[in-house]
């Protein structure tokens, strides 16, 4: 069973600059296996720029560890080829393609490194998701956001990555919606993925996480046991406070 002893993924130090403006700032985090680790923190503080520098999307300086071994230059096609996926915020479906050919092609990786257990893969993916099964042969254009996000997430375990990353899964989605899919996050550890959660719903992010960070203007202001930060007046005030009610039902 996972071990969240073992870390699968350590980055130190990293920092990204946008010319001159430095959009992360020495960011420093762990995740351990089969935990949700959850970074928090208002628009615009780079929540989406360290993702994308972990995965090797953007330029950074500063050391990634992955899976035991250090990437000097995270480059995606290594990542991903390694065990590592985004779901990116966008969510970057194939429109026009069905429901079932968007599962496949996140197989692809898998089957060119001549594994052929996409079927099973599949299966498991339905089983989690009913809602794709019943939508098999659609066209992921036709989905409601709700069912897109939920391919997005089901595409990317196709791979059966080690780390799954998520870039704001709740962003746009009725409050139902994001309470299922919260729940499929906690399901997901269940079964031993480990996550990294950028989320701006803070109050479900901390719900659900084991780890949590708090990313301001580039820079990691606060981090602790996601209960202990949950209860913490300065994240209640600035993330949990206002408009408090309303995440709450959001959450529950």
């Amino acid at each position: 069973m996972a071990n969240p002893n073992n870390t699968v993924l350590e980055i130190r130090d990293l920092s990204v600059s946008y010319g001159k403006v430095e959009a992360l700032s020495n960011a420093s985090l762990t995740v351990g296996e089969g935990q949700i680790v959850t970074v928090i923190g208002p628009n615009g503080a780079g929540k989406t720029t360290m993702l994308s520098a972990i995965m090797g999307v953007l330029e950074s300086k500063g050391q990634v560890a992955f899976d035991g071994s250090i990437e000097v230059v995270p480059e995606v096609e290594r990542m991903v080829a390694r065990g590592m996926n985004l779901v990116p915020e966008k969510r970057e479906l194939f429109s026009e393609m069905s429901v079932e050919d968007n599962l496949l092609l996140g197989a692809f990786q898998r089957y060119r490194s001549g594994l052929r257990d996409h079927a099973n893969t599949m299966e498991e993916i339905y089983t989690l998701f009913p809602r794709l099964k019943e939508r098999r042969s659609q066209l992921a254009g036709t989905l409601s956001g709700g069912e897109r996000q939920m391919l997005a997430v089901g595409r990317a375990l196709m791979a059966k990555p080690k780390l799954l990353m998520l870039d704001e899964p709740s962003l746009g989605l009725a409050p139902l919606i994001v309470r299922e899919i919260f729940r499929i996050i906690a399901e997901l550890r269940r079964r031993g993925v480990s996550i990294l959660l950028v989320e701006q719903n803070a109050r479900a992010a901390l719900q659900v996480a084991d780890y949590a960070y708090v990313l301001e203007t580039g820079q990691i202001a606060m981090h602790g046991p996601a209960h202990q930060l949950a209860d913490d007046p300065r994240v209640i005030e600035a993330y949990l406070g206002l408009g408090g009610k309303h995440q709450a039902m959001l959450a529950t």
